[in-house]
């Protein structure tokens, strides 16, 4: 039977979609905690391009909400970003806790796969029946 996927790139796609709509209960919680960390993430940078577009507005580059997302959007994706530095004091801590929400969600992640695998290999391990002793 041929391949679905022939591209290395949709083969991945379509591992990652099967290994998230798994049934177990390590494959739920991963989904959950995705789902919830996604949400709040693009709530955060909603928020936070209000607040920069607010502080910043008429000082410097941003000049448009569409300037402050995207300045907000990469400062959490790459810290950094092609707008120069914030000018206002306000836009200054924002930018920080930006760089440190951000730092905080990729180890939140990191530790979200680690604990699904953990609970993975549990579960497999639990799967499998004990040895009987006998030869």
């Amino acid at each position: 039977m041929p391949d679905p996927h022939p591209h290395p790139l949709l083969r991945l796609l379509a591992s990652a979609s099967m290994t998230l709509r798994g049934a177990t209960p390590a494959h739920a919680d991963l989904r959950s905690r995705l789902a919830g960390l996604m949400l709040v993430t693009v709530i955060v940078d909603l928020l936070a391009a209000g607040a920069g577009w607010g502080l910043e507005h008429g000082r410097g580059d941003i000049t448009t909400f569409g300037n402050a997302l995207f300045w907000t959007t990469t400062q959490m994706l790459t810290v950094s970003s092609q707008f120069p530095n914030p000018l206002t004091p306000g836009g200054k801590i924002l930018d920080v806790g930006l760089e440190l929400y951000a730092v905080t969600v990729v180890t939140s992640m990191a530790g979200t796969f680690a604990s699904f695998f953990h609970h993975r290999s549990r579960e497999r391990r639990a799967a499998v029946p004990a040895p009987s002793g006998r030869e």
